[in-house]
């Protein structure tokens, strides 16, 4: 009966993270010590003896009392601003398990079969990063969700980690397509090196969520799982397909029914015939407490009837109960299965939600695949408004085995030629448009096509010389979302996302992937460059720009980031100096720590910035700018009451300078409209504005907040002349 414990994750893949880690040892958690909440004494935050690093944590905190109580204001301000930077993740304790036991490396490529609203999503592509030094990790992580509203949910999650090598698709998991990728000028079926199949549960809630979801008491009963037992089964059975040999698949639940969970397991592993093991996880994760899987287990319907057999239960209730809900009767087959190493956790044992765990292996194809095809050569068959392709049968099985009369040597030239028409022309422009069948339009919206930038593209020529890129920048994984017009932003995937889009843009419904990591500046042409740097792209693009670094010290930085304009004058004597015979235009802000002063922030800063004619201007979302300041020691907490209390004058100043500075976050127009209006729906606070200010603007926290406003409007107004920035708008 009492409330789950509020839990957090740190970022592990981040350069700030031990940072992060320290500010929360060292400050946050100390100013908890002797706190009483409502009478009740407030017990400090310990972290996770099972998660790697000291990189999650938990408390006796409720997430009501952290919203509601003053005396916790300012330690729920710093959560609430570092999640949105994508520092913190905010996810329940047993919901980090499955990424922990797919053992990811930046090699894999992941497939999360349902992923909304993000959590699990975002530690994969952390995994992927392991190596910060690697813009660009082999690996990629293909996040699918059913629902396309939760779709834009999970965009906004997984968008908080900059990362290149997501992509977040839009298909019934069940039936989820074969997608193809080019292997040396040969097509072949992408098989998976990992998958996570985190199935879903009724809007009610699994069971084992019954500590935060009251109503789970009230409402369950034995029909949610018997409603659900097929669909779970057929998503997990349509991920050991696609899974590649040696791989690694994940099955969880927030259930302990066993019909969600070991029915599910024992079904697939006795119809694989020996090609999926339960892999024996008990060394892994030290310190997590569990209990093995069960064996043996009743069906019982709404009305309370028990049945112990299939044979049992009579014609009229055989739509309701399916043979493979009960357990093996098999002796021999049931040891061989293994069923105790699955996991399953239990709130009342380390102060968690209820979750089941289990960990399959594949060892070979599934014996109604074992001919598994390099290539699918056939083009989809549309027929009326319905598709029927080689790679999907009505259950989501590929039909591989049955087509023996069409060999790969003998398949008609007319098939060739359907092919090639459909998809040669879009290919040769590098345009990824969203699937043209009828019946996927269906639901959900009509998304933008996913252009690639040609190799001979004027566009790029300007950016490459003004920022002296590297000649190793993959420039052809740049895209736009728009064939005609001006292309206003330029985004970026790796190499291998690019490869699924160009060859799967006929079955795959796309629903956003990239980083943006340039934005089109009206004036910037006069400087020699169309476009800006976006901080939501510069530490993959950082490692490729050669002109337009400035190296700046902390104390720069600390201007940077709390003067919303500041005069060349305000810098020190060394940065003043780099900028001086520098043209106007955007820039790169680098700070470097220094070993020989411990005190000062120890992990290393890259901006995004604006060099006008007499003054310099970083472009940094809100929230990013109060993490730098946090971790450079910078006290930006101010009290919601007192911002209250402040005059209309102070705040009419402060919408002015808004204005002066907005820039577009990173989901833009129908994305960032819909995001909004989903989380809306749901009762939520749109957690991403879109406007990006400045720490000062918005926490009121520069010192001489009076000098700078009387001279702030001629000195933008002086510097719109000669930059054309004054209204800079994304």
């Amino acid at each position: 009966r009492d409330p789950l414990p509020a839990t957090l994750r740190i970022t592990g893949y981040r350069s700030h993270a031990k940072e992060i880690l320290h500010t929360l040892k060292e400050k946050y958690f100390k100013e908890l010590q002797d706190l009483e909440v409502d009478g009740q004494k407030v017990e400090i935050p310990q972290s996770l003896s099972w998660y790697p690093e000291e990189l999650a944590w938990h408390t006796n905190l409720s997430r009501k009392i952290l919203r509601k109580s003053p005396q916790l204001e300012k330690f729920h301000q710093f959560l609430v601003s570092e999640t949105e930077c994508g520092n913190i993740s905010r996810q329940e304790a047993v919901s980090m398990i499955p990424p922990l036991l797919l053992n990811v490396n930046p090699h894999h490529k992941i497939l999360d079969m349902c992923a909304a609203p993000g959590s699990k999503t975002a530690q994969l592509i952390e995994m992927l990063h392991a190596d910060m030094n690697v813009p660009f990790p082999k690996g990629f992580v293909i996040a699918n969700d059913v629902d396309n509203k939760r779709c834009y949910l999970l965009v906004h999650q997984a968008k908080r980690l900059n990362s290149p090598c997501i992509m977040v698709v839009n298909h019934d998991a069940s039936s989820i397509p074969n997608l193809q990728i080019d292997v040396d000028g040969r097509k072949e079926v992408l098989f998976y090196d990992r998958i996570l199949c985190d199935v879903p549960f009724l809007l009610l809630g699994g069971d084992g969520t019954m500590r935060k979801n009251i109503d789970v008491w009230k409402k369950w009963t034995t029909q949610n799982s018997l409603q659900l037992h097929g669909l779970q089964l057929r998503i997990a059975t349509r991920g050991v397909e696609q899974l590649a040999e040696g791989g690694r698949m994940v099955y969880s639940t927030c259930s302990l029914n066993p019909i969600e969970n070991e029915a599910v397991i024992a079904s697939l592993l006795e119809k694989s015939q020996g090609a999926l093991e339960l892999a024996d996880v008990s060394s892994e994760l030290p310190g997590l407490k569990r209990m093995p899987g069960i064996t043996k287990w009743k069906v019982m319907l709404k009305d309370g009837q028990w049945f112990e057999e299939w044979k049992d239960v009579p014609s009229n209730r055989q739509t309701q109960i399916r043979p493979t809900m009960f357990p093996i009767k098999d002796e021999e087959k049931l040891k061989a299965m293994n069923l105790e190493r699955c996991l399953r956790i239990l709130p009342h044992h380390q102060n968690t939600g209820g979750f089941f765990v289990a960990v399959l292996i594949k060892k070979s194809p599934m014996p109604w695949n074992k001919r598994q095809p390099k290539v699918h050569q056939k083009l989809p068959q549309r027929t009326g408004d319905t598709e029927v392709t080689a790679a999907n049968s009505d259950n989501g099985s590929e039909c591989v085995t049955e087509e023996p009369a069409l060999a790969e040597n003998e398949e008609p030239k007319k098939m060739q030629e359907l092919q090639n028409s459909d998809t040669d022309q879009s290919k040769r422009e590098g345009v990824c448009g969203p699937p043209p069948s009828k019946k996927m339009k269906l639901f959900g919206f009509k998304e933008d096509p996913f252009v690639f930038l040609p190799e001979d593209d004027p566009l790029f020529l300007p950016i490459q010389k003004f920022y002296a890129l590297d000649p190793s920048f993959p420039k052809m994984n740049l895209l736009t979302r728009t064939q005609e017009g001006k292309k206003r932003q330029l985004y970026m995937v790796s190499k291998e996302l690019r490869n699924v889009l160009l060859n799967n843009s006929e079955k795959m419904k796309v629903i956003n992937t990239g980083i943006k990591v340039w934005s089109r500046n009206s004036d910037g042409e006069q400087f020699g460059c169309a476009f800006r740097l976006a901080q939501e792209g510069i530490y993959t693009l950082y490692p490729f720009i050669h002109a337009r670094i400035i190296n700046v010290c902390i104390e720069d930085v600390k201007i940077l980031l709390t003067e919303e304009n500041p005069f060349l004058s305000k810098f020190s004597s060394g940065t003043q100096e780099k900028v001086k015979d520098m043209a106007m235009g955007s820039i790169v802000l680098k700070y470097d720590p220094d070993p020989e002063k411990p005190d000062d922030l120890q992990c290393p800063i890259v901006l995004c910035g604006w060099q006008g004619k007499t003054s310099l201007r970083a472009f940094v979302p809100k929230n990013e700018r109060l993490h730098y300041l946090r971790m450079m020691g910078v006290e930006v907490f101010k009290a919601k009451r007192k911002e209250e209390e402040s005059g209309n004058k102070t705040e009419e100043e402060v919408q002015h300078r808004l204005a002066q500075t907005e820039e577009g976050m990173d989901v833009e127009g129908k994305e960032c409209d819909l995001v909004t209006k989903m989380k809306a729906e749901i009762g939520e606070e749109s957690s991403h504005t879109p406007m990006e200010s400045s720490a000062m603007e918005v926490e009121n926290k520069i010192e001489d907040l009076d000098q700078s406003g009387k001279n702030v409007n001629s000195h933008l107004s002086q510097e719109s002349k000669e930059t054309g920035m004054g209204n800079v708008k994304d």
